[in-house]
């Protein structure tokens, strides 16, 4: 076996590597110093695509579910928990009514007794954050129904 027959044979091993799935190749003898920085590379690559911004957007207004936080006309609006989960739960069901038994299990959960008219209070709450902003009549009642974002 000549020269150029051995680094065609390393050659197609190499192809046939990647092709099986492999995303690197590292040939005998190593550098560990190598060795860490592709693994390093590797692993930045995989938590990035992990990271991606998970966002919630209706009109005017974005809920970043990564931070938690929520914006209405670029204004950051500093919401309690409960304000937080009304507008995540309207804004995942935008375009739909979102009962009111719907959002006080979301809420406060089946283990508790709350009174209907915290609810009420809470979306009133966020309406009121929500119209100071600029970002009016977003949220709407369906008399009997439970509300609605749009």
């Amino acid at each position: 076996m000549n020269a150029q027959d051995s680094e065609s044979s390393y050659n197609m091993n190499i192809v046939m590597a990647m092709n099986m799935g492999g995303d690197e190749y590292i040939e005998k003898p190593f550098d560990i110093h190598v060795l860490t920085a592709k693994i390093q590379a590797l692993l930045r690559r995989t938590y990035a695509l992990n990271e991606q911004k998970k966002v919630l957007n209706y009109q005017e207004l974005s809920l970043n579910l990564n931070d938690s936080t929520v914006t209405c006309k670029n204004e950051k609006l500093p919401l309690s928990r409960n304000e937080y989960l009304i507008l995540q739960l309207l804004l995942e069901n935008c375009g739909k009514i979102v009962s009111r038994d719907d959002l006080m299990t979301c809420l406060w959960g089946n283990d508790e007794f709350i009174d209907d008219n915290t609810l009420t209070v809470n979306v009133t709450r966020v309406r009121k954050k929500l119209e100071q902003a600029g970002c009016v009549d977003y949220i709407k009642t369906k008399k009997g129904l439970g509300y609605i974002l749009g």
